[in-house]
């Protein structure tokens, strides 16, 4: 008895070894098969010696081992068609990622194996040809994203039979035909926008936007009014109003345009009366407003500098300078002037200030006694009855507005990557924090928002615009509710508080996170919030959608970018009292380069070129492949 007894606990012993090292050696092969006949620009580290489910980077195999159920690639540079007969033997995958590559081809034919797929994410890839005609071999899909590809020909109405289906996204293809009836109550999410479909939307589909079917040639039954004509020939009438119109606005602007420059020009006459920059001729074009000047010059008012500044200038040194209008915003215009010794500054004429001008002088030597490397320092001011202006140093790689925004694909264009994304968040995070300190602790900024943040010369954010939102007059409701960074709570701009700059700082992070402003235009009076959105996608745990696809080439900041994620979450929190002061803010966001300490590239040295990792069990895949920008 004692022999058979050691014999059953040997067997049991070894079989539960067998079960703990077990792996699923036939999905091991198709994916290694996969891998190795399809070419990819960024290392990955699959080896056959390894654990497919423990090391395996975008791997994960179900609780106990025996099968592959996820494969998660965005953004590894897979170039050419899926080779057949590799990833279709997988057949007990539940979400398969492709995101984000330069695959080509049809999708393949043998992916009709894949019966247990829930989550199909091909969208930014090279596929062409028609979509899969049988969509019910894959009954159990609740996501289908296959937007931004060369998919023609018509949707397959078998698309209606799959009943579990929550979202599809088929936008940016060439799709044509009509659009089948999608009778689905499950259905949550839907983009077909910017295709070639026609006839008209289905009443199954009319509860969905208006901007999820832009770019068509589609109508509906109960069609909204139509958007005015770009072309086609209008009445006598109406053209002559027009033309009338358009001349007045073009004579009206070009005054107006005549009349900021002179403005500009008033602001610095007096400020000093020696200089010892080198004269160079004017531009033509600048000899009217030289003269607009000399006639409305005020010599009782002059640019007051502030102690420590070492720029002076006048009058003389300003027409000699290039003008040129960096952005209007809701407090003013920005110009920046380049003066003739090389220095450049930017002037920001204030509008619609309702104080008086012991008041704004009051608030003036507040917001100049401010010294910190990530406040941007105003070096003088300006106040007239007619005008008042700021004078700041120029910051010459542009606002992180700018910086984020430009144009994809532009030559001039340096992507930002994760490493001053962080800079730029810990910079401006010590910077709110330390104007909240000013006052006795009450000072509040009152208008965060990227494009009111630089990079100093430590390339760490640095926040400018300090102090103006007490000066001016009330907004209307309309733009308090346009501007995308103000706090639900906040009902005139006059009465802000801290926690509302919390919130405002919360839209940057997130801002920073996705590249997507913080309100999109869908067209007509319908907007997109960038907070609600983010709170959509992680609500419905597809985490990964959020962040900016120019992030995928970094390697092991996942954890850094899910925390941040997390901080602007909390920042953008909608009852003030549940967000977070901006110190314990601050401590988060450094703590997040702290905490992980893992092998990740330093903030000296970003990496280049290295492999993404998608760390499945906090990243998840997402829905749409933007705001629907």
């Amino acid at each position: 008895m004692g022999v058979k007894f050691i014999l059953l606990a040997i067997f049991l012993l070894e079989t539960v070894s067998l079960l703990v090292n077990s792996e699923p050696v036939e999905d091991k092969q198709a994916l290694l098969d996969f891998v190795q006949n399809v070419f990819h620009g960024r290392p990955i580290n699959w080896d056959a010696n390894s654990s497919v489910c423990s090391n395996w980077t975008g791997v994960t195999c179900d609780a106990g081992n025996l099968r592959v159920i996820a494969v998660r690639l965005p953004g590894f540079g897979f170039h050419g068609p899926i080779p057949s007969n590799t990833l279709s033997r997988l057949s007990a995958l539940e979400i398969l990622s492709l995101r984000s590559n330069a695959i080509s081809g049809p999708i393949p034919s043998d992916f009709s194996n894949l019966g247990n797929l829930t989550a199909l994410y091909l969208q930014s890839n090279d596929f062409v040809g028609p979509l899969p005609l049988d969509f019910t071999v894959w009954n159990n899909l609740a996501i289908i994203n296959l937007s931004n590809n060369g998919f023609n020909e018509s949707i397959p109405s078998s698309i209606g039979n799959l009943t579990h289906l929550t979202a599809l996204y088929l936008a940016n293809n060439s799709l044509s035909g009509e659009i089948p009836s999608l009778n689905l109550p499950t259905l949550q999410a839907i983009d077909l926008s910017n295709n070639d479909l026609t006839g008209t939307v289905p009443r199954s589909l009319q509860r969905f936007p208006s901007w999820a079917f832009l770019g068509n040639n589609l109508t509906t039954d109960n069609p909204v009014p139509p958007l005015p004509p770009t072309g086609g020939q209008p009445s006598n009438k109406s053209t002559k109003l027009s033309e009338t119109a358009i001349l007045g606005i073009v004579i009206g602007g070009s005054a107006l345009g005549f009349g900021l420059i002179a403005i500009l020009m008033v602001v610095c006459y007096s400020s000093k009366k020696g200089h010892n920059g080198v004269a160079a001729k004017p531009k033509k074009k600048e000899g009217p407003v030289k003269k607009a000047v000399s006639r409305n010059q005020d010599a009782s008012e002059s640019l007051v500098f502030f102690e420590g500044c070492s720029h002076a200038f006048d009058l003389e040194d300003l027409l000699r300078a290039s003008a040129e209008v960096l952005g209007k915003g809701t407090f003013g215009t920005t110009y920046k002037a380049s003066l003739e010794d090389t220095m450049t500054v930017v002037v920001k004429r204030l509008k619609e200030v309702s104080v008086a001008k012991r008041e704004f002088e009051q608030e003036m030597e507040v917001v100049a006694k401010i010294r910190h490397q990530n406040v941007a320092a105003l070096k003088a001011y300006y106040y007239s009855k007619d005008e008042k202006l700021m004078v700041y140093d120029y910051f010459s790689q542009g606002s992180i507005s700018s910086m984020l925004h430009a144009k994809r694909g532009d030559r001039d264009r340096t992507p930002l990557d994760w490493e001053t994304r962080l800079r730029i968040a810990i910079g401006a995070a010590r910077g709110i924090a330390h104007i909240h300190t000013q006052k006795d602790g009450k000072l509040v900024h009152g208008n965060i928002k990227s494009s009111n943040i630089f990079l100093n010369s430590q390339r760490y954010g640095c926040v400018c615009d300090l102090g103006l939102a007490t000066l001016t007059s009330p907004m209307t409701p309309a733009a308090m509710r346009n501007t995308g960074y103000r706090a639900p709570e906040v009902t005139d701009p006059r009465k802000l508080s801290q926690p509302s700059d919390v919130y405002s700082f919360g839209v940057i992070l997130l801002e920073l996170l996705t590249a997507k402003s913080p309100i999109q235009a869908m067209g007509g009076d319908e907007v997109v919030h960038l907070v609600r959105w983010v709170h959509s996608v992680v609500r419905e745990e597809w985490t990964s959608e959020v962040f900016d696809i120019e992030l995928l080439r970094y390697p092991n900041i996942e954890e850094e970018m899910v925390e941040m994620l997390q901080i602007g979450l909390a920042c953008a929190s909608r009852m003030p009292e549940q967000r977070p002061k901006m110190s314990d803010v601050v401590k988060r966001v450094e703590d997040i380069r702290r905490v992980n300490t893992g092998n990740r590239p330093s903030l000296e040295t970003p990496s280049e070129g290295s492999t993404p990792i998608v760390t499945a069990s906090i990243v998840t895949e997402a829905g749409s492949s933007s705001v629907h920008k």
